[in-house]
């Protein structure tokens, strides 16, 4: 152990909190001008989109606890953990309202957190969400981890106190994202606050276009000279401004209008606005058709692309939620015979047609049963006793080592 304590001690505590100044530098004012946070980058709705798809994808998914056996696994639905995760995990929220709000955490924060409740045994009880914001990772005297929640608020019902309270790492849930020391993960949208900023930008730029009646600002050119041209500035914006779009303008004495403003078109607004969407896309991953864009979507390709989703884009997250589970939940003895795992079969099952093709060829081919393909189906089991388990395969099938048996035992007999 003093080998190891050196170790630990030697390790710089982690920095990627959200009160570090590393931090701070990436949230912030992007380079368009717009200031980007977690707030103002859920407002822009291909974030919202993407956002919702996956912290629903992975509220949906059923999730289960499992006991290693000598035939594989099941699953074990008297395990203290599995209501909790499955059913409800506080007296306050469902399975699918608590892991959707630590995935959407995950996503906008990069990290989710979650106090564990535990009772006198050390089991675990309840689990709680915990605003990223306000969580901070140090190490104590004894370089241990350790949960620093700052409560100014009732939003914890568990706490009593308010202001820094202190939470050991067996009492904290906590699913970091990408990041760079493995402790703490980094927010996305602090990381793509560039790209999130030119869309911002965009959206703000069209509010304004169309809040002055969708007509462009220019010059109005007296031949003259004008003795109070705030006077007649004022008289204009009243008579064409914003609320008046379309209104035949009348000059007097000589006076010309000439615009000075880049046409949208020229100015390839549209474009970029279509960009920055495939842009924020691609920061998570999502595939365009499911946040509504649809453009480079065909008949052919909507079912690909929707494996790959779960592949690519579920699977590595859904792996990040197990391991962390099992990390923060299983007691040692546990670990090693029980395991926590996501069922993502139902988002892998393709078409009815595909779906009833596959299960004839497993059929035929002896390694499903009817009962297996019921369970997939969600339908109830054929009993034993009428053949529900049994494992069948087509008569035409040998053995390679006895493929030309049958002549031997002609030619035997000619003989």
């Amino acid at each position: 152990m003093g080998i190891f304590s050196g170790l630990f001690r030697s390790r710089d505590k982690p920095t990627n909190s959200y009160d570090s100044p590393s931090y701070s530098y990436f949230f912030g004012r992007s380079n368009s001008g717009k200031r980007v946070s977690d707030r103002t980058a859920m407002q822009h709705t291909v974030v919202y989109a993407c956002v919702r798809v996956l912290s629903e994808a992975i509220a949906q998914l059923p999730l289960h606890v499992y006991q290693y056996t000598e035939n594989g696994k099941e699953r074990v639905p008297m395990h203290p953990l599995y209501f909790l995760l499955h059913d409800q995990p506080n007296p306050e929220m469902t399975s699918f309202v608590f892991r959707e709000t630590l995935m959407s955490h995950l996503l906008i924060y990069g990290n989710a957190y979650a106090q564990i409740i535990r009772n006198g045994r050390g089991d675990v009880i309840g689990l709680y969400p915990l605003m990223p914001d306000k969580v901070k990772v140090d190490r104590d005297e004894r370089n241990r981890l350790i949960y620093i929640y700052s409560r100014y608020d009732e939003a914890n019902p568990n706490f009593k106190v308010q202001g820094d309270i202190i939470l050991h790492q067996e009492n904290v849930l906590h699913i970091p994202g990408l990041g760079y020391d493995g402790l703490v993960g980094y927010s996305p949208i602090a990381l793509a606050k560039n790209a999130i900023g030119i869309s911002l930008a965009c959206e703000e730029y069209g509010s304004a276009f169309f809040a002055n009646g969708a007509s462009p600002s220019g010059i109005l050119e007296h031949p003259g000279v004008i003795k109070d041209p705030a006077k007649i500035r004022k008289a204009w914006h009243q008579a064409y401004g914003s609320g008046n779009a379309h209104k035949v303008a009348v000059l007097e004495e000589g006076m010309k209008y000439q615009p000075i403003s880049i046409p949208n078109n020229e100015a390839q607004f549209l474009e970029t606005r279509k960009f920055q969407v495939e842009e924020i896309a691609r920061l998570y991953r999502v595939p365009l058709h499911m946040i509504g864009d649809l453009e480079h979507a065909t008949f052919s390709n909507i079912e690909q692309q929707s494996l790959e989703f779960v592949q690519y884009t579920l699977d590595p997250w859904l792996v990040r939620w197990e391991q962390s589970l099992q990390k923060s939940l299983l007691s040692d003895s546990e670990k090693g015979k029980y395991f926590i795992k996501f069922n993502v079969e139902g988002l892998l099952r393709g078409d009815y047609a595909s779906r009833m093709q596959g299960y004839a060829t497993a059929r035929q081919n002896g390694w499903m049963s009817a009962n297996d393909i019921r369970e997939l189906e969600d339908m109830n089991r054929i009993p034993a006793e009428l053949g529900g388990d049994l494992y069948l395969c087509n008569g035409s099938f040998t053995k390679l080592e006895n493929a030309g048996a049958f002549a031997e035992k002609e030619a035997t007999t000619n003989e």
